[in-house]
């Protein structure tokens, strides 16, 4: 079996098997080879002296990180947590939208905020339609009883020139009404007057 010695801690191959040299105590048995990555005198000395065959590689990274690397790194760090308070916001504003919480300002994160200032810009626009919405719809049924009101005083009004001119057609044709008779039944004189 071969092994594997390396402080690697990503890039692993299925098929082979790894140790990390910094937990080395005694060589394991049943290896017929084992490949070292990096500096590790003492993994080498033990399989050489049982006659195992040993493989050494440098490692990848051969020389320590330099301060700027390290920063880089740091730098980068960061940008993953601020990339995941965002994300954690966009979420929480999701959540809100769809009703699943209450519309709450986010914390942190510059595309949260945005997005929280355009959703209540919304909001406020919808809250305002509903207001004008509403005013309006008083508006309206102000306006139907109003009209229906006039349609009411109208009637009378409209009644009387039907009657007059009912009487004006029965007067010329010298047939006889009762002074109080209603408009149905002038009409229907003046229908009989106009089939005879």
């Amino acid at each position: 079996m071969e092994l594997v010695y390396s402080t690697q801690n990503s890039d692993f191959e299925p098929e082979k098997r790894y140790r990390n040299p910094a937990h080395f105590d005694r060589p394991e048995a049943g290896v017929t080879r084992a490949v070292v990555i990096g500096d590790w005198p003492k993994v080498v000395g033990a399989y050489e002296a049982l006659g195992v065959e040993v493989s050494v590689l440098k490692p990848l990274i051969s020389q320590p990180v330099d301060s700027d690397g390290a920063d880089i790194i740091a730098g980068l760090e960061q940008e993953n947590d601020n990339l995941r308070t965002e994300h954690a916001g966009i979420l929480r504003l999701i959540e809100a939208v769809e009703g699943e919480s209450t519309l709450e300002r986010p914390g942190d994160g510059e595309l949260p905020i945005r997005l929280f200032d355009a959703l209540k810009a919304i909001h406020e626009g919808f809250a305002t339609l509903t207001g004008e919405r509403d005013t309006l719809v008083g508006e309206v049924e102000s306006l139907r009883s109003e009209v229906a009101r006039l349609k009411a005083a109208a009637e009378p009004v409209d009644n009387a020139e039907k009657i007059a001119s009912l009487k004006a057609q029965l007067d010329a044709a010298n047939v006889q009404y009762r002074a109080n008779a209603s408009v149905e039944s002038l009409e229907k004189a003046v229908a009989d007057l106009q089939k005879a």
